[in-house]
């Protein structure tokens, strides 16, 4: 809010507490509006944003009459600003973004500016999870072992982040060995209701991950961005949103005692994606919210992404103030966040029916009863599978067609077996054999129910005489200390490290592609039979080529299923018919013998998930790691860049960068640098596992003298855009349509050559022509990856014209200058006739409107129209400054 401009709306303040005038708070029960009582909540939280922070510039007075007439401007595409409380960021995406933060400064410096303008004006938190690798398993030293090493690999990085919270005020590190970022939000991080500056408000935030919708299901409204769209919020920016649609979803019912919340979860994913939510908030509401503990709700909600919408909001309730009590929060402040949120109307009660506000329609109803026990996979989150149904389900995938549900391989190699030895026993694997099981991801580690179903199941399985294959990589990832301290103090720890599930780290390893290397003799028995090889984890990615190159076949379960298929050693089996395994007596052990009842598991997290844990875990948890507080790190205000350094580099963004804007330009005679079908995902721009020795970035830094052990992944080296360039489409399950197969490579049209998209790209550069990337539906969906923009940018590409996009992809290419093009309804490429083997040439006016329609002339002749993707004001205003950074640089330096 403008400390020099009045707030039209300054006659809603009011103190919380008469005694306290000191404390104060904008009643938006005062507006006396008949229409705020029927707003979504989620609704609700944007309008107190815009009522706060209305100064008659950034946010007008006509903003807030739009929120307030949300039920006609819904369906309006109405434009509103949206002020975050605070930032979230991993330091995957928040290693870029402190680089950006860093040139930035460099830049408005030589424009004449202050450099110092550049700072978070906001709480900014960085929590360091996806650094750390699954190299080391199985073993009691395994923890310490893999965080050696990811301090060995990452310390340039480290030190670069140590340095950015000592140089930009309001920038707080987690440090590694933490947590998963947004298990430590929601166990730590989360206000629920800001204290600051004399005000309460409702907490919100943005975050540079896609599953930062998971705080949602904490009654606290938030939702991934690209990190340029962060950075800016940081610097003070709102975010420019178009006033979203909010879908009801209804839940009633009580869940069999035997379902977890992965069951529930992995159910809503399947029908949300069926109903089409893209780009919307999903609101729940009805009595069967008030059965889900804020850990199921809190899963939900993180798979927002995989079912597509913004964000998935649950409203505060008496459930959520338990959790916070249970969480360690003060007494004072559930005191303080309780009243303000029942005297906004922000609190809830799921059984009063009178309290359900207004939706765009009620999209779902679920009855909880009716959830069965399931996965999904075995490429997307949203193909779900009862667990009844997997193994006719595999096998019926094994002959499919290649696609997201088909693997086509030949009916004569169904039945292939390889044998292999694997310390001095012999053993055999064939399609769907399990290889890794993985408990990891903030999805379900936040979970202290399915944990401890995990938990309790390893111990009836112990008990049954039952183990897991020794070559199958088994891991344990916590999303926090607190599960490790309850998974001891309950006793169940110790049958997990039997089966093989000791603790390998603190953060998303296996769920990001960090989960490091498989035996070489499971690897050359999966390359001899060119075996579909199964990994099954409890995770909320499962693309193709994300988990591990090996296993083409990638399965979402709750942790107590992926102990389940790992005893089974394959998904291939029917646990209703058939035994899990046959223990050393001879006995057949059936999944439902050892399967826990929920009663059983709310016993024990009843007795042994209490507040002192998490006090105690959380008190000590920015000084735990003695690695990370010895860490020497620069202290200047600009950062001294290493030339030598092949983690942190200064980007090009800003070269040539001036004051003067410049008219946009048509775009002429434009080749096609890859021809993209449906649902490439921003695992396949810009992969984030390991640097295949093959690869033009692993011929970069081969040149920059470093030997294959020492590449790390492509995540950990965001903050160098010679590399990231590079990993630019390098994932090996890209299918470019050019080549009719998956490589990560394309066809010079020119000269007809196939080359690396990186060396193809550098051949149209030398030769100053234009490119155009053509794609199908949901282009850039998955993890929030500002690189998958900024990839494709270095790369010389101008526009991608698709059939839809994933919502923050579409926002990262605006980002970076990249023109979003989309097909009108009934067009695609197959319709109009497109081979890409055109030129195009694409007219843009120099008067722009927000999703105008645009004119592509092709070399051929032939003409065609499509939607230029700027879908407000502001965007075009980044567009026309070459992208939001430059956007930013220029409005510091103008003061």
């Amino acid at each position: 809010m403008s400390a020099t401009v009045k707030n039209p709306f300054q006659h809603l303040v009011e103190p919380l507490d008469p005694k306290d005038p000191t404390q104060q708070f904008y009643n938006l029960c005062k507006l006396g509006d008949s229409r705020y009582d029927r707003l979504p909540f989620s609704i609700r939280v944007l309008l107190e944003s815009a009522v706060r922070n209305c100064d008659e510039f950034l946010v007008k007075r006509t903003d807030v009459e739009s929120i307030l007439n949300w039920k006609q401007t819904q369906t309006q595409t109405v434009e509103v600003p949206f002020r975050p409380a605070r930032v979230i960021l991993q330091d995957f995406t928040g290693v870029p973004a402190v680089v950006d933060f860093a040139a930035m400064r460099d830049a408005v410096m030589k424009l004449g500016g202050d450099p110092e303008k550049i700072n978070p004006v906001c709480p900014a938190d960085l929590v360091i999870d996806h650094s750390i690798q699954v190299d080391f398993n199985r073993k009691s030293d395994s923890l310490q072992k893999n965080q050696d090493l990811e301090f060995d690999r990452n310390k340039e990085r480290f030190q670069f982040l140590k340095w950015g919270s000592k140089a930009f005020r309001n920038m707080r590190i987690i440090p590694p060995g933490s947590g998963i970022v947004h298990q430590v939000n929601l166990e730590y991080l989360a206000r629920v209701v800001f204290n600051h500056n004399g005000y309460f408000y409702p907490d919100s935030l943005v975050g540079t991950d896609s599953h930062t919708t998971m705080i949602d299901g904490l009654g606290v409204l938030g939702w991934g961005v690209g990190g340029i769209e962060a950075e800016a919020v940081m610097l003070g920016q709102p975010i420019s949103m178009v006033l979203p649609e909010v879908m009801g979803y209804k839940l009633h019912g009580t869940p069999d005692k035997l379902i977890t919340s992965t069951d529930i979860v992995l159910t809503v994913t399947k029908h949300l994606r069926q109903v089409g939510v893209v780009g919307k908030f999903v609101e729940f509401f009805g009595p069967g919210v008030a059965q889900l503990s804020i850990a199921d709700r809190a899963t939900i909600a993180n798979m927002c992404p995989e079912y597509g919408a913004t964000a998935a909001f649950f409203p505060v309730d008496d459930v959520s103030i338990q959790y916070l009590r249970q969480t360690g929060r003060e007494a004072e402040k559930l005191a303080y966040i309780t009243k303000y949120l029942k005297t906004v109307a922000m609190f809830r009660d799921y059984s009063d029916v009178s309290q359900d506000p207004d939706f765009t329609q009620v999209s779902v109803d679920l009855d909880l009863s009716t959830v069965v026990p399931c996965c999904s996979g075995p490429k997307r989150p949203q193909d779900r599978v009862p667990v009844s149904d997997m193994k006719k389900d595999f096998e019926t995938c094994l002959g499919a067609k290649q696609g997201f549900k088909g693997f086509q391989v030949a009916p004569e190699h169904h039945s292939t077996a390889v044998p292999f030895q694997f310390n001095g026993k012999e053993y055999t694997l064939s399609h769907g054999s399990v290889v890794i099981a993985a408990i990891t991801s903030c999805t379900n580690t936040s979970n202290p129910s399915v944990m401890l179903g995990a938990g309790l199941l390893a111990k009836k399985a112990i008990n049954c005489g039952l183990s897991v294959k020794p070559y199958i990589k088994t891991s344990l990832s916590p999303g926090s200390g607190v599960v490790t301290y309850y998974l001891k103090e309950s006793g169940v720890m110790d049958y997990l490290s039997q089966l093989g599930f000791e603790v390998v780290g603190y953060g998303c390893m296996t769920c990001i592609g960090n989960s490091g290397p498989l035996p070489e003799p499971v690897v050359e028995a999966i390359t001899q039979g060119d075996l579909v090889a199964a990994g099954i984890l409890s995770g909320n990615r499962n693309f193709e080529g994300r988990v591990h190159p090996n296993t083409r076949a990638n399965y979402l379960a709750s942790p107590p299923l992926v102990i389940a298929y790992a005893i089974a050693g394959t998904v291939r089996i029917d646990f209703e018919k058939e035994p899990i395994a046959i223990n050393s007596e001879g006995k057949e052990i059936f999944l439902r013998d050892i399967w826990p009842t929920r009663e059983e598991i709310q016993a024990v997290e009843r007795m042994f998930v209490i507040p002192s844990m998490f006090k105690e875990v959380y008190e000590k948890i920015e000084k735990v790691n003695e690695r990370w507080n010895s860490l020497v790190a620069p202290s200047d205000k600009l950062y001294t860049w290493d030339p030598k350094s092949t983690y942190i580099k200064s980007p090009p963004f800003f070269d040539g960068l001036t004051m003067k804007l410049q008219p946009p330009k048509s775009i002429h005679d434009a080749y096609v640098l890859l021809n993209l079908g449906d649902s490439v995902t921003t695992d396949h721009i810009s992969p984030a596992g390991n640097i295949a020795r093959n690869s033009p970035a692993a011929r970069y830094l081969t040149s920059r003298g470093l030997t294959p052990r020492d590449f790390n992944s492509y995540g950990s080296r965001r903050g160098n855009d010679a590399v990231m360039a590079r990993g630019t489409f390098a994932n090996i399950r890209l299918f470019n349509k050019f080549l009719n197969k998956q490589a990560p490579q394309t066809i010079h049209l020119p000269t007809g050559e196939t080359l690396d998209v990186f060396d193809a790209a550098e051949r149209y550069r030398q030769s100053g022509v234009p490119l155009l990337i053509l794609a199908g539906k949901e282009y850039g969906s998955g993890s929030s990856r500002d690189w998958a923009a900024k990839g494709p940018f270095l790369l010389g590409v101008n526009a991608v014209l698709a059939e839809s996009y994933e919502r923050i992809h579409r926002s990262n290419l605006v980002g970076m200058g990249v023109i979003p093009l989309e097909y009108l309804p009934g067009d695609n490429a197959d319709s109009l006739g497109l081979t890409g083997r055109e030129r195009y040439t694409i007219i843009i006016p120099e008067q722009l409107t927000p999703r105008m329609i645009v004119n592509i002339k092709l070399d051929t002749g032939k003409t065609f129209q499509v939607r230029m993707r700027f879908d407000t004001d502001v965007e075009l205003a980044y567009f026309r400054h070459g992208g939001i950074l430059n956007y930013m640089v220029c409005k510091m330096s103008e003061n």
